[in-house]
């Protein structure tokens, strides 16, 4: 029976974060990971960003191994025993241990009665499966408008393939971006070659011949049917929080966790996508699903495993790069809260700030670099204005 001072399941950013973390306090104690992929963690950043530009494929691995870890991979933990401190896995072996984190990601949203050749993109295997068929076909349905839909649509058509981009939204990122800017996007991706179809459902995909037939139901109703080469669906992901339920730890949306990312038990931790983390500059849960937020958990619930005292009050940012556009965000981005609209350029340069209040709860910093530090800044001051003087709290210089 394989016994860990530290066990950790999930082979994620968060997981490998998290050895760095102990071992940063602990250079001696032994540490388990147990993933479901047949890979060691890695970016998941680049898999629709920096490999399909000039990026090298070995630049992607974190070199866990090299941290003194047992790395068991290809593995799915199906039982834990939170008062025997157990994990059983899919092969039928009992791991014990003394420290638990429940670093397990989510698994992606499926399209109903999808074939399998469709691919919900989250993993490595994923990238090399669509990258593989990029270099054979050229037409390629994206399903979906969020992070991974934008970026694997730009990155595709920057590679020449031929692409079709559908989601039910009214534009690109529309569930984070206010409605005028997402439907700016929708046409930005149509001069750059990309058949962008906003308010569209899908109705159904199966396979013919080595073909794939996509039928989508339009804005008016009206149904059509689309053979493409491929379909690739970003939906967005599912927490994993069946173990952290099956010993009655505390769920919110995903792992209710403290400032120590410690749950509800003593020696349980959780980090990374699955992990519901207070906010105190915000007043709220946040669960981000993003990389800053795997890698500052990660690390976090690592030391504080390893008995190191830790309390988190991060605001965690994430970043996107859509054809020769970029941005870095921090913060609450909810189109639904009041949007203050600051452009030095219309769609190209500017600086949004998303209020409740008269308080900033994100800030988007589209095309303006460097000024990350000041956007957390407003967050944390908490302080109060008239709607129309956010304008000019940040330059939209460069």
């Amino acid at each position: 029976m394989p016994h860990h001072r530290y066990l950790i399941v999930g082979g994620g950013m968060a997981a490998d974060a998290a050895v760095r973390g102990i071992r940063a306090v602990d250079p001696n104690g032994t540490v388990g990971l147990i993933s479901a992929e047949t890979d060691p963690p890695y970016d998941r950043p680049p898999l629709t960003k920096g490999l399909w530009k000039d990026m090298e494929q070995d630049r992607v691995w974190r070199c866990t191994a090299d941290l003194e870890v047992d790395l068991l991979l290809g593995r799915r933990v199906i039982r834990l025993d939170s008062e025997d401190r157990t994990a059983t896995d899919d092969r039928g072996t009992v791991h014990t241990w003394e420290k638990l984190l429940l670093a397990t990601g989510g698994s992606p949203k499926i399209l109903p009665s999808a074939p399998p050749q469709v691919v919900h993109f989250r993993t490595w295997r994923d990238y090399l499966r669509v990258r593989e068929t990029a270099a054979r076909k050229t037409r390629f349905a994206v399903i979906g408008g969020g992070f991974v839909g934008s970026e694997l649509a730009a990155a595709l058509a920057l590679n020449g393939r031929e692409v079709m981009m559908i989601f039910p939204e009214d534009g690109i990122g529309a569930k984070v971006f206010p409605v005028g800017h997402a439907r700016f996007l929708n046409d930005y991706y149509r001069a750059r070659g990309v058949d962008v179809r906003p308010r569209t459902e899908v109705a159904g995909v199966r396979r013919s011949g080595d073909r794939m037939l996509l039928a989508v139901v339009g804005p008016n109703g009206e149904g059509e049917t689309l053979p493409v080469d491929m379909v690739v669906a970003g939906l967005g992901i599912t927490p994993a929080t069946s173990l952290a339920e099956s010993v009655g730890l505390e769920l919110q949306d995903g792992i209710v966790v403290d400032a120590s990312l410690r749950t509800g038990h003593p020696n349980i931790w959780a980090a990374g996508d699955v992990a519901s983390v207070w906010s105190p500059p915000l007043g709220r849960r946040l669960r981000p699903e993003h990389e800053d937020q795997a890698n500052t958990t990660g690390e976090q619930a690592g030391r504080a495993m390893a008995g190191e005292h830790v309390e988190l009050d991060h605001l965690p940012f994430f970043y996107s790069d859509l054809f020769d556009l970029s941005y870095e965000a921090v913060g609450v981005l909810d189109p639904s809260l009041e949007v203050v609209e600051d452009w030095a350029e219309p769609g190209r340069r500017g600086v949004l700030y998303y209020t409740d209040g008269g308080r900033v709860q994100g800030v988007l910093l589209w095309n303006v670099r460097g000024k990350l530090r000041e956007a957390r800044e407003l967050i944390r001051k908490g302080e109060p204005r008239q709607v129309e003087k956010w304008r000019g709290a940040i330059s939209t210089s460069t």
